[in-house]
């Protein structure tokens, strides 16, 4: 099974928040399994650099564009690291030599579907896109906030309205799957209230000339969601990563926030469909973090920097919280205390505690070793099952019932008592038995945590007393 597998590309326009985080992490994990299962994968995140709203924010901040936009992308870039993000390729739509020939080229293959015309509509500059009177709330965009600006310009059009019915049969069928149903169902309605011809390109003017040029138009530029989609093929060139990836894939995955599936459910299969491109398997949809009922935003002011998140209360701590507490559908709520009494719950009493209970009673028992058992020969396909359902609260909490299977072991059979007892045999199968329960969570938890796993693994390997691989957190804040 050959998968490739993207997120969305955000705005550069500021510094990536806990929301960003979010989505990486979620990607990684299912990027880091399938590895971990011996399948091939291809893991591609990146930033769109060509957003009007990053010329805006660097007009607003006093600052050259490219400038700007160089010093948020390489922010972004920079999460590998401490978020331990394990991406094959990183493209910058404005940065990549792959990315605007591309465009360009995707640009000529719609060319049947794209048409000029004048227009004149209410533009929300955050959302980068048209909206309708009738979507906006209070004359508001129910997303920003904000009071969509009147645009009146010449813009290229996509025949949009020529694809409802092969979109609507795509998505009603699952040929290309929306998940979770509540995503599906929405995107459905959409299509079904009936689509209109979209613009597809703005005035260079307008855009001081930052972005892909329109082919055969310099006076345009090519509108930033058909640039910004374009980045799932342009990173792949028209060779033999192409060939390989997008249409020798049998998944292509794209991990994406809730308020951009119009653009990938039904823009970019329109694009494909019109391009005589393949079209991704699947569309997988997070919803929002919140700070006190707020969706984060730098705007907000309540951006949390998963940076510091992380440099504070380490990586496996953020990680965790990220894939343990976050809903699979409704927004969910972020807080410090959340994060710290998650980790000290599930890793340092839980998993961190049954391993180094557990081999302290080798140790003291058996100093000369003993050799784990075959045991939970379910679990994997059961976390197979989840993720593949993009379900990781359900994946965690078959790892966490292996930690209570250990614990329960340990509280039923009473090792001490064993050994006290005279009962060798038995407490070796004991033993035994509580180290393949370690081991598996051990292992099974490396797309999750992955050095919270290896550290776990070469714990297990040692022969030293053990030492608490999670140290509690709930009294380590200043």
């Amino acid at each position: 099974m050959t998968t490739y597998l993207t997120t969305a590309i955000p705005y550069v326009n500021a510094a990536p928040h806990l929301g960003h985080a979010l989505e990486l992490v979620q990607a990684d994990v299912l990027a880091r399994h399938r590895r971990l299962r011996g399948e091939p994968v291809r893991f591609l995140t990146g930033t769109d650099d060509n957003a009007l709203k990053n010329v805006a924010a660097a007009r607003a901040a006093g600052l050259e564009v490219r400038a700007f936009v160089d010093a948020n992308a390489a922010r972004f870039a920079g999460l590998k690291g401490p978020l331990e993000l394990s991406f094959d390729d990183f493209i910058r739509t404005s940065a990549d030599p792959r990315h605007a020939p591309g465009v360009e080229q995707l640009w000529r293959e719609c060319s049947a579907d794209l048409y000029l015309r004048d227009y004149e509509g209410l533009y929300c500059l955050g959302c980068e896109r048209f909206c309708a009177p009738a979507e906006l709330v209070d004359g508001l965009c129910p997303e920003h906030f904000v009071a969509p600006e009147p645009v009146a310009e010449r813009n290229w059009f996509f025949r949009l309205t020529r694809y409802k019915d092969q979109i609507l049969q795509i998505l009603e069928t699952d040929f290309v799957r929306v998940h979770p149903p509540a995503r599906r169902n929405e995107v459905l309605a959409f299509v079904r209230a009936g689509l209109e011809d979209f613009s597809v390109s703005r005035p260079a003017v307008r855009a001081g000339g930052w972005g892909v040029r329109v082919p055969d138009d310099p006076d345009q530029v090519v509108y930033v969601w058909w640039d910004a989609l374009a980045n799932y093929v342009t990173a792949l060139g028209d060779g033999d990563l192409y060939s390989r990836w997008w249409q020798g894939s049998d998944q292509r995955i794209h991990v994406i926030g809730k308020g951009i599936v119009r653009f990938h459910a039904v823009y970019w299969l329109a694009l494909l469909l019109s391009a005589g491109r393949p079209l991704p398997t699947a569309i997988f949809v997070h919803d929002y973090l919140t700070v006190d009922g707020a969706k984060l935003a730098k705007s907000a002011g309540n951006a949390v920097d998963p940076v510091a998140l992380a440099d504070r209360y380490g990586t496996d701590a953020v990680r965790w919280w990220l894939l343990r507490d976050v809903a699979a559908v409704g927004d969910t709520d972020f807080t410090v205390d959340r994060l710290v009494q998650r980790h000290d719950q599930d890793l340092a009493n839980g998993l961190g505690n049954l391993v180094n209970r557990v081999l302290t009673l080798v140790r003291k028992y058996r100093p000369g070793g003993v050799d784990p058992a075959p045991v939970g020969v379910a679990v994997p396909a059961r976390i197979d099952e989840a993720l593949a359902a993009f379900d990781f609260r359900a994946a965690l909490d078959t790892l966490c019932s292996v930690v209570d299977e250990g614990n329960r072991l340990v509280d039923s059979e009473r090792p001490w008592e064993l050994h006290r007892n005279h009962a060798g045999p038995r407490l070796d199968e004991v033993l035994a038995t509580l180290l393949g329960w370690c081991r598996l969570a051990a292992t099974e938890l490396a797309p999750f945590l992955p050095t919270g796993s290896a550290r776990l693994l070469a714990q297990l390997d040692a022969t030293e007393s053990p030492s608490p691989v999670f140290p509690r957190l709930g009294g380590s804040r200043s």
